[in-house]
């Protein structure tokens, strides 16, 4: 009697064109994501693990964020440096055994500077083990938690390792967890320019080629090897909208410029964010079982936001499933179903569906004239309700 329903619904913007698959990318890899309203606008081989270089770094600093947060450490904790980290090549802040600095000044070393040696300090300092091998084991094991399935890490700053990767959906992931969970942080990762201790005047510029650029970039990272060729986490707000981008694999800084800003306009100039459906509006009427209502309306539990492309006004075809007859008694705002909304070109969006309002059990004699019509309806169809079974 109870059945998977599927009612088809018009609303008010219709079917769209794959606007977004038609952007071409010369990355490698790449992935975009509309901030507020979650929605993806670019995944480009977003699953591959890959050679993330200087861009895993955001995961030590969220396991430093992270630690800032529980009073493990704070901004004025310092730190020592062994011989390990101030024996790192590639980037550096040119830091020695003899120093002892703040976890604020190594953070701003790692995001500003891109410091292998600033990273190396901070993870030798959280290690289970003191070890930078033992805080990579606890990175991964942390991605995991936060759903990032496709980063595996070795070390904590990205050096050349063949097992040391990420996905740029797994970056994407940490990019907005940054932005999300660490506000009071965050502004770190606009700083354009970061001198510890007059050491390295050449090295205090942030590579981030977009922070100048007056196109709303606030963050994150850029990063190079030659397995990696050049990427970068990048996100910037327009307005009301912020948007993410990781992209990785292109040949000189030059076109990773080009390609993140190319990226970035696309995003905010190829789409507007649209209400599709108003909170409180009911999208459906489920016929309920046994109660003192034939029917109970089903809506969102709030308002849904998609992105469309700015140029287009028709309709999207939406779908509400659910089990019904729905059996009496229900409570309004009780999770009744979903709403599945396809838009061709942006996968799959999935709302919950609640009850609009309370339904009662019926009465003694509804629910006798109900039961007596459904051992009607069994021997009209052939089937003996008293047979054994």
């Amino acid at each position: 009697m109870f059945a998977s329903l599927r009612l088809a619904i018009a609303l008010c913007f219709a079917a769209l064109p794959a606007l977004a698959q038609s952007f071409e990318t010369q990355a490698t890899a790449a992935y975009v994501i509309d901030h507020n309203t979650g929605q993806v606008l670019l995944d480009y081989n977003a699953d591959t693990p890959l050679p993330p270089a200087s861009m895993s770094k955001l995961m030590t600093i969220n396991m430093v964020f992270e630690a800032l947060e529980s009073g493990q450490l704070t901004l004025q904790t310092l730190l020592p440096v062994s011989q390990e980290a101030m024996d790192y090549g590639g980037s550096t802040m040119f830091l020695n055994t003899r120093d002892r600095v703040s976890v604020e000044d190594l953070l701003l070393g790692v995001i500003v500077l891109s410091g292998n040696d600033a990273t190396a300090v901070l993870a030798e300092a959280l290690s289970p083990d003191g070890t930078e091998a033992g805080f990579a084991a606890l990175m991964t094991r942390r991605a995991r938690q936060l759903g990032m399935m496709n980063s595996n890490f070795t070390n904590s700053n990205g050096w050349p390792d063949p097992a040391h990767v990420m996905s740029m959906r797994d970056l994407g992931i940490l990019a907005e967890r940054l932005i999300t969970e660490f506000p009071q942080y965050y502004p770190f990762f606009a700083m354009t320019e970061f001198e510890f201790d007059g050491r390295a005047p050449d090295n205090r510029f942030n590579r981030n080629p977009l922070l100048s650029l007056g196109i709303g970039a606030d963050g994150l990272k850029t990063g190079f090897t030659d397995a990696a060729g050049y990427g970068l986490v990048g996100s910037a707000v327009q307005g009301e909208r912020r948007v993410t981008f990781v992209i990785t694999g292109l040949p000189s800084p030059e076109a990773r410029a080009r390609e993140a800003e190319r990226i970035a306009n696309w995003a905010f100039r190829q789409f507007a964010e649209t209400e599709v459906v108003a909170s409180g509006t009911e999208v459906a009427q489920a016929e309920v079982f046994l109660g003192d209502a034939a029917t109970v309306g089903l809506a969102t539990s709030g308002g849904i936001s998609m992105l469309l492309p700015s140029l287009l006004d028709n309709a999207i075809e939406a779908e509400a499933i659910f089990n019904g007859p729905i059996q009496a008694p229900i409570v309004a705002g009780q999770e009744m179903g979903e709403l599945v909304i396809q838009v061709e070109g942006f996968g799959e969006r999935r709302v919950p569906l609640v009850a609009t309002a309370d339904v009662g059990p019926a009465s003694f004699m509804s629910r006798i004239r109900t039961a007596a019509a459904y051992v009607l309806e069994m021997i009209r169809n052939g089937d003996n309700p008293l047979a054994a079974s």
